[in-house]
């Protein structure tokens, strides 16, 4: 079950527990009774939405292997998402928590989608491909501190670390970035000049920046462990940003149960 989903049967447990008292006074459950009985039907439900955004599968797969149709298991993953954002909205930092004695490395990473015609803001000219992106802190021993909302592909990591409005209370000379964060009082390397070249300090400067920067790197690959956000997301577009919420949640869970 841990290597289809992500979590242990117990941790799929307990956000079935989550869900049920989210959902105690509906009267409609949003998920289809026709993955099992009732005892059973919300942990299914959970164990394919999970699936899902750990594997980004193709749904007639999934459907086939829980023998039931593909529209069953769309059902699922449409009813249970939604609900596991709500309930993990207290795992998840906001950025006024994070310490303004701490020292974070942030970096900006593309979330890909289809290339939907109606909406050309998604397209990132960086990496030529459409999708929306979001802000990823982390401290300088690895921890993943902090994710941004999603903003759409076009906009630059300057833009988006501004709209996010992460470093308000914050010292910006206290957080190591990229080039794409130049201007915004963070550490970052220097910029090759228009016309010249760097000095042998600068580009000595730039290799050590970049030495320590490799750390949000790995928490970006970490993060995108959840193939959803690695590979191109499929289902309706105005639903994507619900789905990277919901993925965001469930990655601060996991981080709580270890």
């Amino acid at each position: 079950m841990y290597h289809t989903t992500g979590f242990t049967t117990d941790q799929i447990r307990d956000l079935c527990a989550l869900i049920r008292t989210e959902c105690q006074d509906l009267e409609v459950e949003p998920w289809p009774p026709i993955l099992g009985l009732y005892r059973a039907v919300l942990y299914r439900a959970v164990v394919v939405a999970l699936t899902y955004l750990r594997r980004n599968r193709v749904q007639a797969e999934i459907a086939e292997a829980h023998s039931v149709s593909q529209a069953t298991i769309s059902r699922a993953i449409t009813g249970v998402t939604p609900v596991l954002k709500r309930v993990l909205t207290g795992f998840v930092p906001t950025a006024d928590e994070l310490s303004p004695s701490v020292q974070y490395l942030v970096d900006g990473t593309l979330l890909p989608c289809w290339s939907w015609r109606t909406d050309r803001c998604l397209f990132s000219g960086k990496h030529k491909t459409t999708g929306m992106s979001v802000q990823v802190a982390c401290t300088l021993d690895g921890a993943l501190a902090w994710i941004s909302d999603p903003v759409a592909g076009n906009r630059h990591d300057s833009y988006a670390i501004n709209d996010a409005e992460v470093l308000v209370t914050l010292n910006p000379g206290d957080w190591i970035g990229d080039k794409g964060y130049v201007g915004n009082g963070m550490i970052t390397p220097y910029k090759k000049p228009k016309g010249g070249e760097l000095t042998e300090w600068q580009k000595e400067y730039n290799r050590q920046v970049n030495k320590i920067r490799w750390v949000v790197e790995q928490v970006i690959a970490n993060l995108k462990t959840w193939r959803i956000l690695h590979t191109d997301y499929r289902r309706p577009l105005g639903t994507f940003r619900e789905t990277i919420s919901c993925v965001i949640g469930l990655q601060f869970y996991r981080i709580a149960c270890e």
